[in-house]
């Protein structure tokens, strides 16, 4: 797991702060599905956080230079900087249950001495059918058969 999607390293510094800060947030859609081995494409990277207003979050950002972007008019609330500029995030997610009981579900993802925490491949599938949006559709055969190869790989090794 973990080789089909690739930090910057001051995108893999930005993770690894808030690993270090103990910020509760997960990697979700299709970049939690890369990271557990799904061959997709995606050009960003969703972060679902517990409280956007945690200053952890912020203290996390100036180590590498970025800025929090909050809520303006009709713009959702964003990261800005070189470092954090893949990093979109993410609000609510369709279909699943609030963030502290998917974050007990939690998959955990070598991040060079830190575990990255990533929303499991059946959970991004349940809130992808939920969504119901055309990318989801188009993509969810690509997920569905991940998840069974990752499956018959977990059986054949018992």
């Amino acid at each position: 797991m973990g080789a089909a999607l690739r930090f910057t390293s001051g995108e893999a510094r930005f993770l690894r702060e808030l690993l270090r800060r103990r910020v509760p947030f997960m990697v979700v859609g299709l970049a939690g599905a890369a990271l557990q081995g799904a061959t997709v494409v995606t050009q960003d990277v969703d972060l679902w956080f517990r409280d956007l207003s945690d200053p952890r979050i912020r203290r996390a950002l100036k180590v590498v230079d970025g800025a929090y972007v909050p809520i303006m008019a009709l713009n959702p609330p964003m990261f800005a900087g070189d470092a954090v500029n893949i990093f979109d995030i993410v609000m609510t997610m369709s279909g699943l249950d609030d963030f502290a009981a998917e974050r007990r579900k939690a998959v955990l993802v070598p991040l060079g001495r830190y575990r990255l925490p990533v929303l499991p491949l059946e959970r991004i599938i349940v809130s992808k059918r939920a969504a119901n949006r055309d990318k989801d559709r188009l993509v969810l055969p690509r997920l569905i058969n991940a998840l069974k190869t990752r499956q018959a790989l977990q059986r054949k090794k018992k």
